[in-house]
């Protein structure tokens, strides 16, 4: 489809995920069976492995090296140029969490922290430009921003990314939300990555099944049928019906 080419990653659109997980392999066989990926035999410069679907990749896998460090799910928006928005970020209030720095000839990853503490990736393409497919059932379909101050958070991501998320340009992959709408007050700010399933109370009977569980129960929203799953190692991440 149209939609899922590369060239549609304009700055500021979602057009990567990865997790840091503690076993590569039991990742592989998780996902693998909920989303029916493959994986390739090789790691990517990085140390990551590309999940695929179709023979498009979808997602990354990487080893959490530390383990001090969070098992995480971690979107990245595209740039031309991640040198000047991790610049741009600074001056807006947030933080440089790793700095931006070569993949081989991928591109130019790093990451950043918004000013509420929302962890996020850039991406500069080079060889890799992003998804090879999305929106489709078992791909990458949406990632929800839960925020303490979801104005403040306009105000921020809208400051970097304005075409992306008002402009003629507008990607429908990124929303704003506020923490309590679907979780404990306690709970920090972060970015949520969602996979498009068939029927949410399958692929829940599925993550269950694989050692996984529920953490928020199948909830409306207004671009699906959303519910919030950890893994069998701990990485949350939503599943969405469309």
């Amino acid at each position: 489809m149209a939609e899922n080419r590369a060239s549609t990653y304009t700055e500021g659109v979602p057009c990567w995920v990865d997790a840091q997980l503690p076993d590569v392999e039991a990742g592989k066989r998780f996902y693998g069976e909920l989303f029916g990926w493959t994986f390739d035999r090789e790691a990517a410069p990085g140390g990551s492995v590309w999940a695929r679907l179709d023979g498009a990749p979808v997602a990354a896998l990487a080893h959490k090296t530390d383990g001090r460090l969070p098992t995480v799910w971690t979107v990245y928006f595209a740039t031309p140029d991640a040198e000047a928005l991790a610049g741009r970020i600074r001056a807006a209030g947030g933080q440089i969490v790793a700095l931006p720095h070569p993949v081989d000839s991928l591109g130019t990853a790093g990451l950043a922290a918004d000013p509420d503490g929302a962890v996020f990736g850039l991406w500069q393409p080079g060889d890799h430009t992003g998804f090879g497919r999305r929106h489709e059932v078992g791909t990458f379909a949406w990632a929800q921003l839960y925020a303490r101050d979801t104005g403040a958070a306009n105000a921020f991501y809208g400051g970097l990314f304005h075409d992306a998320l008002f402009g003629r340009d507008a990607d429908p992959d990124f929303g704003r939300a506020s923490v309590s709408d679907a979780f404990p007050p306690e709970m920090p700010p972060h970015f949520l990555v969602h996979f498009r399933v068939a029927d949410t109370e399958a692929a829940l009977g599925t993550v269950g099944r694989l050692g996984g569980r529920v953490q928020v129960p199948p909830f409306e929203t207004s671009y699906g049928t959303v519910a919030v799953v950890v893994d069998n190692q701990g990485a949350s991440f939503a599943v969405l019906q469309r």
